[in-house]
């Protein structure tokens, strides 16, 4: 059933890896107390199931993009304070004797549980790690905004007089790339970053053994690559450049004419972002459905080319991980729906792998 294992993708996140597929997705995480998996299982809620009427090309994009990123925090929230609470023991919670070993498909209890005698502390320190996984996320798109979008642009500024639209923008297209690749490679520097690269790789080699017809074992992933055509850092990619044409359409003011301007190009960058969001999605998708054929994806190759960076080879105990995360959504799918599933054009949210 290709279309259907084509409707599975992940994420990978702190010491473990979200897999999701049409109607479901669960999170595995390695304790790092006792060295067992833990899962939490839960329904996907989705934008496009109460909007179906925008499940259009060039527009699901942006809806999808929400979804992804509504699923990553959740799966990062569980993930962290999975962590937090092997780092803080809360003594009247469940602790490491609550994991739920997933191959028994049943999920883990919500975590730290407080006891009549523990006075709502477990509950109380995981409001504050949500809280505080919030700020940080809130920080990192702001962040991430002004590094990747404010920064190119201002540094293009002293060109504009001599430039034409498209020249112009072909220019902040570069110092875009070139920021993201080198942003890419210190953060890989550090040690935890580099785990939750290996897990991302773990992710792909799970997801692209399952695509293969294969059973998901150890041995079988091991083999797999750790690139994926529908990589989310493959969207990053096309976004940087589908944004460059699109742009190179706007008028482009100088600081030298004034803050209004400029802020008027700025506004109507952001109207236009859903625009880029939708056609590098569509690129994104025909990329999936079109891999085994070399022209198609000659095309993408430097999209597939930058996972290197942000993916790395993982050992068997992070595989492991990716497979139980896997095999538990996959088991749930089935178990909800045993009939053939919707072709993977009905369910773009589930294209990032």
């Amino acid at each position: 059933m290709p279309d259907e294992r084509q409707q599975y993708g992940g994420q990978a996140v702190v010491e473990g890896v979200m897999m999701r597929s049409p109607r479901y997705f669960a999170v595995a995480c390695r304790r790092l107390s006792t060295g067992e998996i833990v899962v939490r299982q839960e329904p996907v809620e989705t934008v496009l199931r109460r909007v179906m009427w925008l499940n259009r090309p060039f527009l699901r994009g942006t809806l999808a993009l929400i979804d992804a990123m509504a699923l990553g925090m959740k799966a990062l929230t569980y993930a962290a304070n999975v962590q937090a609470q092997d780092a803080f023991p809360n003594p009247g919670g469940a602790g490491a004797a609550g994991a739920v070993d997933l191959a028994m498909g049943e999920g883990a209890p919500p975590l730290a549980p407080p006891t009549p005698n523990a006075g709502g502390a477990g509950t109380e320190s995981q409001t504050i790690n949500d809280i505080a996984i919030g700020l940080t996320s809130v920080l990192a798109l702001l962040f991430g905004f002004g590094l990747f979008w404010t920064l190119p642009a201002f540094l293009t500024d002293p060109f504009l007089p001599g430039y034409g639209r498209l020249s112009a923008s072909l220019v902040e297209g570069g110092i875009r790339l070139a920021i993201f690749f080198l942003y890419i490679g210190l953060i890989s520097q550090m040690a935890h970053v580099r785990r939750v690269f290996q897990y991302h790789g773990a992710e792909h080699k799970a997801i692209n053994t399952l695509e293969a017809g294969l059973p998901v074992t150890l041995e079988n992933a091991r083999r797999a690559s750790r690139i994926h055509p529908r990589c989310g850092t493959n969207f990053i990619f096309i976004v940087l450049v589908t944004a460059i044409l699109v742009f190179s359409i706007l008028p482009r003011h100088s600081l030298h004419e004034g803050i209004g301007p400029v802020l008027e190009t700025a506004g109507l960058r952001l109207l236009l972002l859903p625009v880029v969001a939708g056609i590098a999605f569509e690129i994104l998708k025909w990329a999936g459905a079109n891999r085994d054929k070399s022209w198609a994806q000659a095309l993408i190759a430097p999209g597939l080319w930058t996972q290197y960076l942000t993916t790395r080879v993982p050992d068997d105990s992070q595989i492991e991980v990716a497979i139980v995360a896997l095999e538990s959504v996959w088991d749930k799918e089935h178990e909800a729906a045993p009939a053939p599933l919707a072709p993977a054009a009905d369910e773009p949210a589930a294209v990032v792998a």
